[in-house]
């Protein structure tokens, strides 16, 4: 399973790939709107672990996105 986690916090994002990658999956994690939307075009995700609270944007904004995309991809909001 590959995941993108896309959290602005470094503690929390470090913490995120870690654990999970620990869980066996393989961890994507960017930090920013712009670097998710790259990711989610240039690569197939099963999940996104989404930040709300985003430097450049909102994390909806990201939501709506890949819902516009007709992306097949599930979403877990933290925020």
């Amino acid at each position: 399973m590959r995941l993108l986690v896309v959290e602005d916090d470094p503690v929390l994002r470090d913490g995120l790939q870690v654990g999970l990658a620990a869980c066996g999956w393989t961890v994507d994690v960017v930090g920013r709107v712009e670097d998710a939307l790259a990711a989610l075009e240039s690569s197939a995700f099963d999940a996104v672990v989404l930040d709300l609270g985003l430097p450049d944007g909102d994390g909806l904004d990201v939501l709506q996105r890949v819902r516009a995309r007709n992306m097949d991809v599930g979403v877990l909001i933290l925020s």
